[in-house]
C-alpha cells in the first residue's frame, strides 16, 4: 500500500520552470553560448519547457538535446537484463559550449555523474550546469544543481513522484510514502 500528498500542482511547476529560466539567463548572462540537454525521460519535457520560456524572455530559444545515460548507471548490473534504451540526440557541438543538464529528481547524485560523463564522452564543454526540479537530498555523491524548483527533504523510505503531461497525462509532483506490510 502506498500513500501520496501532492507538493507540487502544474502552476507550482510552470512558476518553478520560469523562475529556472530566468536564473539560467541570469548566471550565463543571456544565452550566446548555452544549450540545455534534458536527460532521459523526465529531465527531457522540463528541458524543452525551460528553452520555451527563455525564448519568450530572449526571443532566442537556446538549442536543446536528450541525454540517455542508460549505459553510464554505476548500477546497470542490478538493473534488468535487458535495459530499456530511450536514445541519445544532440544534434549541436557541447565544445566550448555552457550546458545545462536538466532533470526531474535529484537524489544521490549518481545520475548526475553519469550523465556529466556521457557528455565528456560527447565533447568539451565550457561548463556544465544543472537545472533540477526537486531536490531531495541524501546525496551519496558531491553534487550540487545550479538551480532548483524546490528543496523537498525526504527520509529514505519516501520517494518523489514527478508527472508531466507529455509521459503522464497530468502534472504535478507527489511524495509517495510506503507503508509497512
Amino acid at each position: 500500500m502506498k500513500q501520496q500528498s501532492e507538493i507540487m500542482d502544474g502552476a507550482a511547476i510552470r512558476r518553478a520552470l520560469t523562475r529556472i529560466s530566468h536564473e539560467i539567463i541570469e548566471k550565463n548572462k543571456g544565452i550566446g553560448n548555452l544549450a540545455l540537454i534534458g536527460i532521459q525521460r523526465r529531465g527531457v519535457p522540463l528541458s524543452r519547457r525551460i528553452a520555451e520560456k527563455i525564448g519568450e524572455v530572449e526571443g532566442r530559444t537556446p538549442e536543446t538535446g536528450v541525454l540517455d545515460i542508460t549505459f553510464y548507471r554505476d548500477d546497470l548490473s542490478f538493473l534488468n537484463e535487458h535495459p530499456v534504451v530511450n536514445g541519445t540526440d544532440i544534434p549541436f557541438s557541447v565544445n566550448g559550449r555552457d550546458i545545462v543538464l536538466v532533470d526531474d529528481v535529484l537524489y544521490t547524485g549518481r545520475t548526475v555523474r553519469a550523465a556529466i560523463d556521457a557528455v565528456m564522452d560527447i565533447g568539451r564543454p565550457s561548463s556544465i550546469q544543472l537545472a533540477i526540479l526537486i531536490d531531495r537530498g541524501h546525496r551519496e555523491l558531491p553534487i550540487r544543481a545550479d538551480y532548483v524548483g524546490k528543496n523537498v527533504p525526504t527520509s529514505k523510505q519516501e520517494f518523489i513522484e514527478v508527472k508531466v503531461t507529455e509521459f503522464d497525462a497530468e502534472e504535478g509532483v507527489y511524495i509517495v510514502r510506503r507503508d509497512e506490510e
